[in-house]
């Protein structure tokens, strides 16, 4: 029996031990081992890394670090929504953020628009309004729904991978929103184009079992959304 025993504990420590040592791989953005990786997006294209190459330090400039892709202001009121989103980027338009773990991203809000309900699976947000009236808010995983309505200087946090939304109150003038994200590459997952716009389609039947909507439902749905 205490043999017995010993094998089951010995195999339980071995489990939790794996499960560690995963969960500390699977970290999405480790830490540097340099002060900087400014990116090296010609060395990007052969190789995949979690980041991108660094170029040799000492060729290391102030303009890596700077980026002006946030300053200009896009028309939204032509898209799906009524939203459009500009991403700070390593390889495109800040290189010295390469392996830092972060990223920025500029909403612009038409009148009226949203940008509906989503999730960054790989990283936290918080989001400070710059111009306008934005509510915004979060479901947590027991279903309880965070809003707050926010004016220019007020900012809110969404919690990592929780579903989240933005919607521009004032359907006479645009929204902006500054957001920043604790990883390189947060991703983003919009729920309507999850559920209706995959790539192959989502089979009907569970689109309908699970909004409790008829065929027709669907492919109206799916037809509004572009699909």
């Amino acid at each position: 029996m205490r043999a017995a025993a010993d094998r089951a504990a010995s195999i339980i420590h071995r489990i939790l031990l794996s499960l560690v040592l995963l969960a500390a791989l699977c970290e999405s953005d480790p830490d540097l081992l340099f002060d900087y990786c400014v990116a090296d997006p010609a060395a990007a294209a052969w190789f995949h890394l979690n980041g991108l190459p660094c170029i040799d330090p000492a060729a290391a400039r102030a303009e890596h670090f700077a980026t002006s892709a946030l300053s200009r202001a896009t028309n939204p009121s032509a898209t799906l929504f009524g939203f459009n989103v500009t991403v700070t980027s390593p390889a495109a338009s800040l290189p010295g953020a390469n392996a830092q773990g972060l990223a920025m991203a500029r909403i612009d809000l038409a009148p009226g628009g949203v940008v509906p309900p989503h999730s960054h699976p790989r990283a936290s947000e918080v989001a400070l309004v710059l111009a306008g009236s934005v509510l915004v808010g979060f479901a947590d995983t027991s279903y309880r729904l965070y809003t707050q309505l926010l004016r220019a200087g007020e900012a809110f946090v969404f919690p990592r991978a929780m579903v989240h939304f933005l919607y521009n109150m004032d359907v006479a003038a645009p929204a902006v929103v500054l957001s920043g994200l604790n990883s390189q590459s947060p991703g983003a997952q919009l729920v309507p184009l999850s559920a209706f716009r995959t790539e192959p389609q989502m089979p009907e039947e569970i689109l309908k079992m699970a909004f409790k909507i008829n065929g027709q439902d669907v492919h109206r749905i799916q037809r509004n959304l572009g699909g």
